[in-house]
């Protein structure tokens, strides 16, 4: 680690959490590692932890820490070296008449909140997200320290007022890249917002003359995580250090047995 990277780091203190239930391997136990204070925690400071694993939820910095599993590794873009194949064009295509506006910190809207209601029920029945509360999404999503944007993604309007409201996200901007927080959308049959957002915002990387998108933690043995090694060529962080990939066949021995202790 670098001085600058020293000075980042030098006031934060870092504490394992309890044991929880694991949120993507069904009966496993999981525990993390939070920095803290969160409030000292600046755009550099953040920088460097997502160099070295963690992430962001609401005010909380935070890293796998499990007494018997590695399974999470985090993932990310380098978006210079990104070429999408055939269905990711189409979905592109599909969808890129969206109209995207940029808030530059995350607000609540009831709106939102609505859509993101109906995402969680359809997607992700019975994990716990799909009875949040107004409280337990503004926790997650609106509070943050970080330097944070807020999109919206609408249809087109001929009129006066706002086009249907279709995604939003909330993606942290970083002295390398970015890092995509969490996106929902509207559960809707036939669409590819989902694979639309993830190459809207390798543009906005690209555009901001970055080098990465952080796509969060990749799990073998989840199949809702899959979708982001279809973006490639991708880095994992494998002992510290960003390996990259290209050929799926080098995913294949990298399953939760692989990575227990």
């Amino acid at each position: 680690m670098n001085q600058s990277q020293e000075t980042a780091l030098k006031t934060l203190q870092f504490y394992a959490t309890a044991d929880y239930p694991c949120s993507y391997l069904h009966g496993q136990i999981a525990r993390s590692q939070v920095a803290t204070p969160a409030h000292l925690i600046d755009t550099a400071g953040y920088s460097v932890l997502m160099r070295h694993g963690f992430r962001r939820s609401g005010l909380f910095y935070y890293r796998p820490h499990c007494d018997q599993c590695q399974a999470c590794r985090s993932l990310r873009l380098p978006v210079a070296e990104f070429q999408p194949d055939r269905s990711q064009k189409r979905a592109w295509a599909q969808h890129q008449h969206l109209i995207a506006t940029i808030t530059r910190s995350p607000f609540f809207s009831s709106e939102h909140f609505a859509l993101y209601q109906r995402y969680q029920q359809a997607r992700h029945p019975g994990c716990g997200m799909d009875a949040d509360d107004r409280a337990q999404y503004q926790d997650f999503l609106i509070e943050s320290h970080a330097n944070s944007l807020l999109v919206e993604f609408r249809e087109p309007s001929a009129g006066d007022q706002p086009g249907v409201l279709k995604m939003v996200s909330v993606i942290d901007q970083l002295d390398d890249g970015m890092s995509a927080v969490y996106t929902f959308y509207e559960p809707e049959a036939g669409q590819s917002l989902g694979t639309y957002n993830v190459l809207w915002q390798i543009r906005q990387v690209q555009a901001r003359g970055l080098r990465y998108l952080y796509l969060g933690y990749w799990v073998a043995a989840s199949r809702k995580m899959s979708y982001k090694t279809r973006f490639k060529p991708f880095q994992l962080l494998l002992n510290q250090q960003w390996q990259s990939f290209n050929d799926m066949t080098r995913l294949n021995p990298l399953s939760t047995e692989n990575f227990t202790r």
